[in-house]
C-alpha cells in the first residue's frame, strides 16, 4: 500500500510542478511551452490512477483486486 500511495503522490506532485511552473515559463519562454507544460500535466492523473491501483504482488497485505496473485 505504501509503494502505491507513494506513486500517486509523487505523479501528483509533478502535476502540481507543471501547473504552477507554466505561468512563470509563460513569462519567460512564451506561450507553446506553457501550453505543452499544461498538457502532459493534463495527461499526468489518468496515468496515477492507473499506476496507484495497480496491487504490489510483493506485500502480501495488498488485497485490494479481484484477480492477480493477491486475489482472495
Amino acid at each position: 500500500m505504501k509503494r502505491r500511495v507513494r506513486q500517486y503522490s509523487v505523479l501528483m506532485g509533478i502535476r502540481l510542478f507543471l501547473f504552477a511552473g507554466s505561468l512563470p515559463v509563460y513569462y519567460l519562454f512564451g506561450t507553446g511551452w506553457a501550453v505543452a507544460m499544461g498538457a502532459v500535466a493534463s495527461v499526468i492523473p489518468p496515468i496515477a490512477m492507473t499506476l496507484g491501483n495497480i496491487a504490489d504482488p510483493k506485500d502480501p497485505e495488498d488485497r485490494d483486486n479481484r484477480y492477480g496473485p493477491n486475489a482472495e
